[in-house]
């Protein structure tokens, strides 16, 4: 870290603690040059998620709206608000780990579907239901018998 008094990239680090809202690290540095102190922050970047959607556009990852997704095929089913806060954090933590910086929706989309099929089959089948924009009942039927086959 380059001293703001002189120039110098020689500092050691005095005092770190966190910030009020946990989000940064605060540093106190004094200066091996000129024994002046100074104050920096280090936060951890992230790399913004871009999502490629089936007609190729691109918009910035929005965890809030795959909340709402998840939470409309929840919707009357004894899902817990706390599972579904902790699909999206695992979907939202498997994506930033994934290091890629786009992701198709339609990833998104199967990484939902799997963990819906294991919390609740009705939550699965409504949001299979819209993300696979079943055509007819002979689709909707189709899903339905891959369902109870992984079942038994």
């Amino acid at each position: 870290m380059r001293c703001m008094y002189c120039g110098s990239r020689d500092s050691k680090v005095v005092d770190s603690r966190s910030t009020d809202d946990g989000t940064a690290i605060r540093r106190r540095r004094e200066c091996l040059n000129c024994g002046k102190r100074f104050t920096t922050y280090e936060k951890v970047e992230s790399v913004p998620i871009i999502v490629v959607k089936k007609d190729k556009s691109r918009q910035s990852f929005d965890r809030d709206k795959l909340e709402r997704g998840i939470l409309s095929a929840c919707a009357s089913r004894p899902v817990p608000m706390q599972t579904v806060d902790a699909m999206v954090s695992e979907i939202e933590s498997r994506l930033h780990n994934s290091l890629q910086r786009e992701v198709s929706s339609e990833k998104i989309g199967e990484m939902v579907m799997e963990m819906l099929r294991d919390i609740d089959e009705v939550a699965y089948v409504r949001f299979a239901s819209v993300y696979k924009q079943f055509k007819d009942i002979e689709t909707f039927q189709e899903e339905l018998k891959k369902l109870t086959e992984k079942r038994g």
